[in-house]
């Protein structure tokens, strides 16, 4: 496929913000009409939304309290950590890094303390009209991509994903994001377990003074 470089030169120039995106710049430099509004819908479709700024409320250094069920009915383990989030490329995503020490099984069976380390990438996809999140952590080598949505009538965000654990085996998941004020959210994730959805773990979110 072969990209007109009138329409790349307009869409680099509009993005970086030298071009704005209601300049007739493209008609006069001889684009077609259908060309001129493509452009200026692509411009439009790449900056930052409303919703971009709903997850810039969650930007800042946490404090972590992780609560996590290895089986459903077993009794949890509970640990510390923290999270930094911060904005990236013009608010357009948003990159959280989390450390904690987390309680986890060992090749024995016998719960261990074991030190983690997290990534995620969350974002707004302004063509797809979905919030995004992907998931990667020191416990593997996978990459979780997630998709959702934000309800403002309880501050929530959900996304949901299949994930496969072992080999040709994927489960359903979900995650929801609500959030209580700006300085407190709670982040639940469950998995799907026989056929019934069971929660794992709870994440409460508490900013740092």
């Amino acid at each position: 496929m072969r990209i007109c470089p009138r329409f790349v030169a307009a869409l680099t120039l509009t993005l970086s913000g030298i071009l704005p995106a209601t300049s007739t710049w493209a008609e006069d430099k001889g684009a077609a009409p259908g060309e001129a509004k493509m452009m200026a819908k692509m411009a439009e479709l790449g900056q930052p939304s409303a919703n971009h700024k709903l997850l810039a409320e969650l930007v800042g250094s946490w404090d972590l309290k992780v609560t996590l069920w290895m089986a459903p009915g077993a009794p949890p383990s509970v640990s510390s950590g923290t999270a930094v989030r911060k904005s990236i490329l013009g608010g357009r995503y948003f990159v959280m890094d989390t450390t904690s020490k987390m309680q986890m099984p060992g090749p024995d069976g016998q719960m261990h303390p074991v030190d983690y380390q997290g990534m995620e990438i969350d974002g707004y996809d302004n063509m797809k009209g979905k919030f995004f999140s992907t998931w990667m952590d020191s416990m593997g080598t996978s990459l979780l991509l997630s998709e959702g949505s934000y309800d403002p009538a309880s501050k929530t965000f959900t996304y949901g994903a299949e994930e496969e654990m072992m080999p040709g085996k994927k489960t359903k998941v979900r995650g929801t994001v609500k959030v209580i004020d700006r300085d407190h959210h709670i982040f639940d994730w469950y998995e799907e377990r026989g056929g019934k959805e069971e929660k794992m773990m709870e994440i409460t979110y508490t900013r740092q003074k």
